[in-house]
Parts: structure tokens; sequence; C-alpha cells
């Protein structure tokens, strides 16, 4: 492998692409079956119900796959009776990585095809864009993948990932415990409500437990790996947390092995480092040397419903969509949704009737996940919030670590929720 650590990253466009990405999963066992629905196998007819979601599809990136599971799911609820008989019909709008487009396409969503609820989102900007609208108009978003602080602070926002900010305290905290560390330094672009937000759940903990932190910030559009990574060094970490984009953290890794510290400083990852592209990129070097927290368990454990999962996916996607970790969210997002509508009255389905059975959602289990998820009728929402640990070996991946809760002094306030309503 030709490691040239000294290059200039490419522009933005190129290097987002992975941003809370995983490895992509196997295809399910040849003929399996998918769960959905009522398991009637017959096509719904009725009435549609409209769900929407808002994904940031062209742009920088394409954060569409959340959306592409989800949709993957409502089809397959479709073709198995619907909602007591009733379709869903499911709106996908996208916001091309403009909040302005994001506000625009979910005020289409909202106020003129009249969603019941969205289920599926993923983008970089529409959080901050729109949160506040879903909560005047009283709808409900349950989003696949929320990336900025405004993804985990709005009413009426309901992210099923654990967010950049508690991946990235979890694998501190575990790196902190592993190696006795003295001082961290988390590398992070500083991409608003990222950059200025992400790192400081690991800071946070870091400074109440006496070990030293700093935050090296860089812009991802102009940044050279080495000289940002010999500013992180610099600071005399025992732990280097590299929260970036793929593209970003394949770099940092290249240039942290050309200049010899692999062996010499501890490297950790939030969730964007489990990429199925990732250990080849980076070479044998960092074999048993980069371990990662993920916001899932993995996407190639075998519980019934990540096996379902992969089952939707092979039946009603594309092989183009990636079996990845905004996958997996897409569908836990429209098995949500799907199984509250379920227990309503098909005759009086409507926005405010769905978004009260949204709030009253507890206890949803799912082996993807590490805890039962609930959403609740708190101010804002994190309820996912414990992930496992995964290092690299050889080509792949393997478990390290069970999965462990956030040490995230930010969570306060949903801990004394939880404890509240015994969740």
């Amino acid at each position: 492998m030709n490691h040239t650590p000294t290059r200039k990253i490419p522009a933005l466009s190129l290097l987002l692409g992975g941003l809370l990405l995983v490895a992509v999963a196997g295809s399910a066992q040849a003929g399996a079956l998918p769960s959905c629905g009522l398991h009637t196998g017959q096509p719904a007819t009725g009435e549609p119900i409209a769900i929407g979601a808002v994904v940031g599809k062209t742009g920088p990136d394409d954060f569409s796959t959340s959306s592409s599971a989800a949709r993957a799911y409502f089809e397959c609820v479709n073709a198995n009776g619907g909602i007591h008989g009733r379709p869903i019909r499911y709106l996908v709008a996208d916001d091309q990585w403009n909040p302005e487009v994001a506000a625009q396409v979910a005020a289409k969503l909202v106020k003129d095809e009249k969603v019941v609820a969205l289920a599926g989102n993923a983008s970089f900007v529409e959080c901050g864009a729109n949160a506040k609208m879903y909560e005047q108009e009283g709808v409900m978003a349950i989003a696949g993948g929320g990336v900025q602080r405004e993804c985990f602070f709005g009413r009426n926002y309901v992210p099923v990932n654990a967010g950049p900010r508690v991946s990235g305290a979890n694998i501190t905290a575990y790196a902190a415990d592993k190696y006795k560390a003295k001082k961290i330094v988390c590398i992070i672009p500083n991409i608003p409500g990222l950059g200025d937000w992400a790192c400081e759940g690991a800071a946070g903990w870091s400074r109440e437990n006496g070990i030293g932190f700093d935050t090296i910030a860089f812009d991802p559009g102009s940044a050279d790996a080495t000289s940002t990574l010999l500013r992180a060094v610099a600071k005399q970490p025992d732990v280097i947390v590299l929260n970036a984009p793929k593209g970003l953290l394949i770099a940092l890794a290249t240039a942290a092995e050309q200049q010899n510290l692999i062996d010499k400083i501890h490297f950790v990852a939030p969730t964007p480092a489990y990429s199925v592209d990732v250990p080849d990129a980076l070479g044998p070097a960092w074999d048993g040397k980069l371990e990662i927290n993920l916001e899932f368990n993995p996407v190639e454990s075998a519980g019934p419903d990540n096996t379902n999962w992969k089952a939707v996916m092979d039946r009603y996607a594309g092989k183009d969509v990636a079996r990845d970790s905004f996958a997996q969210g897409g569908y836990l997002a429209a098995r949500i949704v799907t199984d509250t509508l379920l227990k309503m009255d098909p005759a009086r389905i409507d926005r405010a009737s769905v978004t009260a059975a949204l709030r009253q959602v507890r206890d949803f289990e799912s082996d993807i996940l590490c805890k039962p998820f609930y959403v609740g009728d708190g101010p804002r929402h994190n309820a996912n919030t414990k992930g496992p640990v995964m290092v690299i070996s050889g080509q792949g991946f393997k478990q390290v670590g069970a999965c462990m809760s956030a040490r995230d002094p930010e969570l306060r306030d949903i801990r004394v929720y939880e404890r509240d309503h015994k969740l």
C-alpha cells in the first residue's frame, strides 16, 4: 500500500462519506423470509397513511440509506396487510445538504402532504432547520440517524442512533479505563453542530475524572492530515480519539503510521471507523490497534431482528443500498412507527393520535440495540446511549467490549427522566 499521509484532504464532498457508516453486512441466509406487520401475505389496498422522511441524498454525500431501509420495511408491511388493511405511503424528500431546501421540503411533507409522522430521516442539516417546525406542527420524526446537536435536543425529533457525541464519549471512557490514560486528545472537523459539540461529552467526563483533555478542530475542506495529527501529538496524549468521517479518519491514521506513532499512542474512534473498507485501507500495521465504539450491535450479528433486517433488505431493497448502520437505523425507525400504528384503530389514525401514541413508546426491543428503546414525552431525546467495542482484526473486525453505557455529563437530564419514568 502506498501511504501518503502528507497529502491534502480532498474537498468535503469526498470526505464526509462514511460518517456513522459501518461495515457492509452479509446477505441473509438463502431463502430467509422477512417478518413484517400482520404477516398476512396479502397486499394492503385501503386508504393510504402518509409518512415522510427528509434525507441528505444529493450534495457532499448520500445519506439516503436510512430512508431506503425504512422504505424496504414499509413495502414489506404493505405486502403483508399494511396497517389493518391500510398501506403506508412513504414520501422521501432530499434536502440537498442545504438548510433552506430542508425547510422547504419538510414544509411540503408536513403542511401539504399532511404526513402523520416522519421515519428514517438522516441528514447533516435538517435537524437544525426543522426541529422547531415539527414541534409547532405537532408531528413526530423518528430518525434513523441523528448527527447534529439539534437532532438530540428537539421535543419532536427522536433519533434511534446514539450520535457522534455519545459514541465518542463511550470510546474515550473505554480507552481511559483500559490504558489508564492521563491525557486524551480528540480530533474532529469543525462542522457546525458537530465540531463544537461532539467531543465535549468525552471532555466533560475526562475532566470530572481528573484526566487531561484537549480538542483539536480542523477545517475538513483544507486539512493536512499530518499537521493536524502533529498538533494533537504536541499535547502529549496517551490516547487520541479520531472523531472524524471515514475519509478523514483514514488519512489521519495513515499519517500516524508514517510518523511511527501507532505503538506510542493508543488510537480509538467512534462508529465511522467501523466500515468494511477501513482495515484494508489502513493495512496490517493497524491489526489490533484501532478500537471503535458502535451505536448499534454489529451488522454481522446473528440475532433474530438483525437477521430479519437483512432479509427485509434482500427482498425489498436493491443491492446498491448499503447494509450498514444507517440501514439498521432506518429499519428500526420504520419498525417503531409500524408497531405503534398497528396498536391503533385504523379508522382513527391522524397526526395528533399518532404523535400521542409515539410518545407512549417504551420497552421497544431489538437485538440491534443494546437496550430497549423509548420515545417518551421529554423535551429532548437520546434514548440510545449504549454500544459495544470492536477492534480491527485482519481484514475485518472482532468484538472486544460488551455494550457500555455513555458517561457523558450532558446525559444527566436523560438519566433523571429514565429514573423517574422507570425506563
